[in-house]
């Protein structure tokens, strides 16, 4: 028991600082860029700690339970059944942890060049893949409680290393293993391309049974990879490419201060703002509750959080404000969604990133960069707040709720407690759209400055009490990032295996018409809102689906902005939305009466939801305007 405590503890000392040097060195950059000065090598130091970063918070969320998954065996009801597929799915996922930790060895000894970062090797920071790839197999096999469990685990554990042999083998003798063993790695690649159909869907089953999505990403990528005759080191390869990309660092940055901001009182004094200068209207607490799940949103990149975080406090301002509870619940249940649509939008970053890595693939120019993708969502994201409140507004026409006379004093009071808040992203959108921050430097300024206004102004945040909120943020940071490295492994191998190519042609040969593909691609993105989180459906669908916008003319920050809006809606989409279940959670009430709560705002969204697929302009027009 003290030997994990130590393990955990260790874990959270190089996860918590390496996120912090994270937010630390961009500032301390701009800060001498201001005096001419320079710190070296700045980016390479800045991507390998931020590998480092997303592997030890792979480590941390495997070691709590907390990796992005399906779950859908939730609806079986015998709970016998239940606990033997849960330990089947950990036991493949043991296998394939242990195939990518091998896999990530051969992958440093002769993927890297041994390039010096500041002082230390680059194979040094790489050491963070096959030591992450363990540590997760070994949180999964100390949940295990009978020794015929443990057995089970070490047989796991033992065909994923035979599976691994090829990159054993290239580990210990390079490219030309000595028989047998040259042989045997021949027959393990013939048997991979063989089963690689079964092997797929058995993955795909697995991952509706509660494996881990990132798992079941990675093991589809190995199985196609190794099918298609590549080296071992070729999944690897494209899971250090993606936790080495610049822009992604900003995801876990703007996370953490989305995290810092739920875990103070900066939304208790939102409201008493937006309640001061929204109050005297008909209305005006809804107009401060659509507002303010916008602006919590927009950071974290999750809606949920904005129902679990801020659903408490809005909901009992709501009912002191004589609104039904049906209305409130709905409300809040779907206000949530329209902040992704919004700088600094998670989802946004991760659409414009997958969608150019795909184009860059398939050897397509690329004609947009974040900012058009931020740009793009303006409009969509505005018809969004406004149908929420007008619809709000609409259905509460009936109650009569008392009004407050507008007072200039008690206004002005309320927004100079909130205006570091308020502040926020104005300096974060200033900043990165005029050009005086990149997307790294504006996510750090936005953490240093909401620890700073949090902890050491309003004091809300103890300093003893910093890490229990990196604690809260690293399961959507470890869960995000470990599904965007194995969803680059896995576009890599479907590019090249001709998979979008292949799916394209039947397309294009099955639907004509490019209104009809978009009516087809909503039906499936709401299905997919509905059984998937939106970071697993962007990383793992968006593949597919850019290589169909290309070829019936959509533009890409359109088809982005698309899958974004589609997604949102199919989170509130009974019987299965993911915001309908944590809405359940938080207020306490059955989940069909959710459902019904839900269904004039989600009416709302599907009709915007239509209007933003099928006219262009709403997407687009900003972007050529700026362009």
């Amino acid at each position: 028991m003290l030997k994990k405590f130590k393990l955990i503890w260790l874990e959270k000392i190089i996860c918590f600082g390496s996120l912090s040097l994270l937010a630390l060195l961009p500032i301390i950059e701009l800060i001498l860029r201001q005096f001419n000065l320079t710190i070296t090598d700045t980016k390479s130091i800045l991507i390998h700690f931020f590998m480092v970063a997303s592997l030890f918070a792979a480590m941390l969320t495997s070691n709590i339970g907390e990796h992005i998954s399906i779950t859908a065996i939730q609806f079986i009801k015998n709970d016998n059944i239940k606990r033997k597929i849960t330990f089947v799915c950990m036991l493949i996922s043991v296998f394939l942890l242990t195939v990518f930790a091998w896999n990530s060895v051969s992958f440093i000894k002769f993927g890297l060049m041994g390039k010096i970062i500041g002082f230390i090797p680059d194979r040094i920071f790489a050491v963070a893949m096959p030591l992450g790839f363990t540590v997760i197999a070994a949180h999964f096999v100390l949940k295990y409680q009978t020794a015929r469990e443990r057995i089970l685990a070490v047989i796991a554990i033992l065909l994923g290393c035979i599976t691994a042999l090829p990159a054993i083998a290239k580990v210990i003798w390079g490219f030309d293993p000595p028989e047998p063993f040259y042989s045997w790695v021949n027959i393990l690649y013939d048997m991979a391309y063989h089963i690689r159909v079964p092997a797929i869907i058995f993955m795909i089953i697995a991952a509706f049974c509660g494996m881990p999505i990132f798992l079941a990403i990675g093991g589809i990528a190995l199985v196609m990879l190794q099918a298609a005759g590549l080296e071992p080191d070729a999944a690897p390869l494209q899971v250090f490419s993606a936790l080495t990309d610049m822009n992604i660092i900003a995801i876990p940055l703007f996370t953490l201060t989305g995290f810092f901001l739920s875990e103070s009182k900066a939304g208790e004094r939102l409201v008493r703002v937006f309640k001061a200068f929204f109050g005297w209207l008909p209305g005006g607490m809804i107009i401060a509750t659509v507002i303010i799940c916008t602006f919590f949103t927009s950071f974290t990149g999750a809606s949920g959080v904005a129902i679990l975080a801020l659903g408490g406090i809005l909901y009992k301002i709501l009912s002191d404000n004589k609104y039904p509870e049906k209305f409130s619940i709905g409300l809040l249940t779907s206000a949530g969604g329209v902040g992704l649509l919004f700088p600094p939008s998670l989802p946004i970053i991760l659409v414009a990133s997958t969608s150019n890595t795909i184009l860059h693939f398939m050897n397509i120019p690329i004609k947009y960069n974040i900012i058009d993708y931020f740009i793009a969502g303006i409009i969509p994201g505005l018809l969004l707040l406004i149908g929420m409140i007008v619809t709000g507004a609409i259905i509460s026409s009936k109650t009569k709720i008392a009004t407050e006379p507008f007072e200039g004093k008690k206004a002005l009071g309320a927004f100079k407690e909130s205006f570091f808040e308020i502040l926020l992203p104005v300096v974060i959108i200033v900043g990165y759209f005029s050009g005086r921050l990149t997307l790294v430097e504006a996510s750090a300024v936005s953490v240093i400055y909401v620890v700073i206004a949090e902890v050491f102004i309003k004091k809300d945040i103890n300093i003893k009490d910093i890490p229990k909120v990196f604690s809260k943020a690293v399961p959507i940071i470890g869960g995000v990032l470990a599904i965007l490295a194995m969803a680059k492994a896995l576009s890599y191998a479907f590019v090249d295996s001709g998979v979008p190519e292949t799916f394209t042609a039947w397309m294009q040969a099955a639907v004509q018409s490019k209104y009809f593909f978009l009516l087809l691609l909503n039906l499936a993105l709401i299905v997919l809102g509905c059984i998937m989180d939106i970071f697993s459906a962007l990383l793992v669908f968006l593949p597919l689906i850019v290589p169909l916008g290309h070829a019936y003319g959509i533009d890409p920050v359109h088809l982005g902005i698309i899958f974004i809006v589609n997604l949102e809606a199919g989170f509130l989409t009974p019987p299965v939305g993911m915001n309908l279940f944590l809405a359940s959670y938080r207020f306490e009430k059955p989940f069909m009466k959710i459902c019904g709560y839900v269904i004039p705002f989600l009416v709302v969204r599907l009709v915007i939801m239509m209007l933003v697929t099928y006219i262009p302009f709403l997407t687009t027009f900003l972007v050529n305007l700026f362009k």
